[in-house]
Parts: C-alpha cells; structure tokens; sequence
C-alpha cells in the first residue's frame, strides 16, 4: 500500500494514524476498567473477610459463659474444659493468613465438639435453661460464621480467576495484584435444641 492511500486528499494525516489512535485509546481503556475491577474485587474479599472476623469474635465471646455453665455440672472435666480454653485462645491470637487461621479455628472446633460429647453425658446439664440459651446462641453464631465463609470464599474465587485467566493477569502482574487465600473451616455441629410443647410428649 502507497503513502498516498493513507492520506486524506487534503493532505491530512494519514488514516493508519487513527487506527493506531484508536487501538491505544481502547487498550488504555481496557486497561483502566480491569485495574479498577481487581481493586473491586479486592475490596470485596476485605470486607467480607471483616464479617468473617465479627462472627468469630462474637463465638469467642460466648464461650467463658458456655464454660462456666458446663462446669456447674461438670466441674471434673477438666481436661475438655482446659482444651477448649487453649484452643479458643489460640484462635483469638491468630492473626495470620486466612489458612492459617483455618487451622487454628478447626482446632477449635474439634474441641468444642469434645464439650459438646461431654454435655450429652449430663442431662440436667442440657435441661438447663442457661445452656439450651447458649446452644442457641452458639448455633446462630455458626450458621453465620458459615454463611460470611461463603461469602468470603466467592468473592476469592473471583479474585482469583481475573487475577489467573489471560488477559486480566497482565494488569494483575504490572500492579502486584496477589491471589487471594481460601478460608476452609469446619462446621462446629452445634445445633439449638429443638421446643418441645406439650403435645409432642404426649
């Protein structure tokens, strides 16, 4: 192709010039709409990872009393008792990775779910008005903390893909954007127990 096909008859510049504009122009603008997406979508695992943190704090602060009313009935288990103190103390003071906290909390969990063996053992202990409270408490406490981890985990997964899949990743790779980690943790099996009305036991 001739210099002459690419210039306007007026002599204006050539119409390469425009296209090579107007290709910049969109690769800037792909380029600025994927950046602002990878912040997005880091912010959205930051802030689900904060209703994730609420949610445990709140199971943390439930636990003292749980303790303290299974030791009204069961003051000689004191290696479950003092297993779930370490544990739930572990897991307050862990403040590192979504993993690593994951490790921690199923620890947790685990022995919390040791109390719960022991509780069965004590009727009266799970007649007790305070207990079947904090079960229920605890049991709401869960389901929440198991809905944020939903929540949370989407929000990485899509972190995630745009960070790994072709051609977001080039964006991902010049500004540092960092995969998100997984938080992986167990279901504590804590369930209210369910109201009994007087027709049930008859």
């Amino acid at each position: 192709m001739h210099f002459h096909y690419l210039m306007a008859q007026d002599g204006s510049p050539p119409i390469l010039w425009f296209l090579v504009l107007g290709i910049v122009l969109l690769a800037a603008i792909w380029a600025i709409v994927t950046y602002n997406t990878l912040v997005r979508l880091r912010q959205h695992c930051r802030e689900s990872w904060s209703g994730i943190d609420t949610e445990l704090r709140r199971r943390y602060d439930l636990i003292p009393n749980l303790l303290e009313t299974v030791k009204g009935y069961a003051a000689h288990e004191r290696t479950v008792l003092a297993e779930v103190v370490e544990a739930r103390n572990r897991a307050v003071a862990s403040v590192g990775s979504p993993a690593s906290q994951a490790r921690d909390e199923n620890l947790f969990v685990a022995a919390l779910r040791q109390l719960f063996a022991v509780v069965e053992r004590y009727p009266d202990l799970k007649a007790s008005a305070n207990f079947l409270e904090l079960q229920k408490e605890l049991a709401n406490t869960e389901d929440r903390i198991q809905a944020a981890r939903r929540f949370y985990n989407a929000n990485v997964r899509d972190l995630n893909t745009r960070i790994g899949v072709f051609p977001s990743n080039l964006i991902a790779a010049v500004f540092s954007f960092k995969a998100e980690e997984f938080f992986e943790i167990e279901d504590a099996g804590v369930r209210a127990a369910p109201a009994v009305t007087l027709g049930e036991r008859a």
